[in-house]
């Protein structure tokens, strides 16, 4: 079992905060987390881009290139692997490999299930070593009162050799529970503030809870309150990292 695996096993779940860029992720590393994921959202939105139209793999290689050899655990979201071509996913993942990440987030969308399996697939036969998160995006597509299908599509991706495996906008606590009773491999859920806390979540079984795109949303809020607050005549409210402390970051 590699260590970004263990954290899925033992001890607490995985608390995966998501960063966007070389600043976010060192911060939050500074903090004590162990792995730190990427946000799809945040990388699309930076660049311009729309998210979740496979339009971003050059920019998530260049962030995996600027992370990898960071000092956490790396795991990077790869959309549906920006192909649907299995072959190609694999050499995507192999590369990303190469460059330090050791783990990738890969979702189904709104694609087939079967098609979905045979990217995992590939992928674990291509870079064994990688931890493959596959995520269902039933439940945010209209078919989460259908617990079958998620069920169908959870089974179909650990058998393909998904390490684990992610539902996000699952979060009604006797729906968790009764997936991860039919689970062999981890289940990832999304925090959202208004669901589950850490602490109900990890009673329910859940071994990995990201944070997605929600600190990348609250960074830009955080700065647009921030420069309307200055512009109106009242000082920013809360605290910024000092100066010379993201400065530092910069510093070879």
């Amino acid at each position: 079992m590699t260590e970004f695996a263990a954290l899925h096993r033992t001890g607490e779940p995985l608390l995966l905060p998501c960063a966007w860029d070389h600043a976010s992720a060192h911060l939050l590393a500074g903090q004590g987390f162990e792995a730190i994921g990427t946000t799809s959202l945040g990388v699309a939105a930076a660049a311009g881009m729309p998210d979740a139209a496979a339009a971003t793999r050059e920019e998530t290689l260049r962030l995996a290139l600027v992370l990898g050899s960071g000092p956490f655990l790396l795991s990077v979201d790869a959309e549906g692997g920006f192909s649907d071509d299995p072959g190609e996913v694999a050499e995507l993942a192999r590369r990303l490999w190469t460059l330090g990440a050791v783990g990738i987030n890969l979702e189904d969308g709104s694609g087939s299930a079967d098609l979905h399996a045979e990217k995992i697939a590939a992928v674990k036969a291509a870079v064994p070593g990688l931890f493959v998160n596959a995520r269902t995006d039933t439940c945010w597509l209209g078919d989460g009162d259908d617990s079958t299908e998620t069920a169908r599509r959870l089974d179909l991706y650990q058998q393909a050799g998904a390490d684990g495996v992610f539902v996000p906008g699952l979060s009604e606590p006797r729906a968790i529970s009764a997936l991860v009773r039919q689970l062999a491999v981890p289940l990832n859920v999304l925090y959202t503030p208004g669901g589950p806390g850490v602490a109900h979540l990890t009673d329910l079984g859940v071994r990995r809870i990201s944070l997605g795109s929600l600190l990348y949303r609250h960074a830009l809020g955080a700065a647009v309150t921030a420069a309307v607050r200055v512009r109106d005549g009242r000082p920013p409210e809360g605290t910024a990292p000092p100066y010379e402390a993201i400065r530092a970051l910069a510093t070879p």
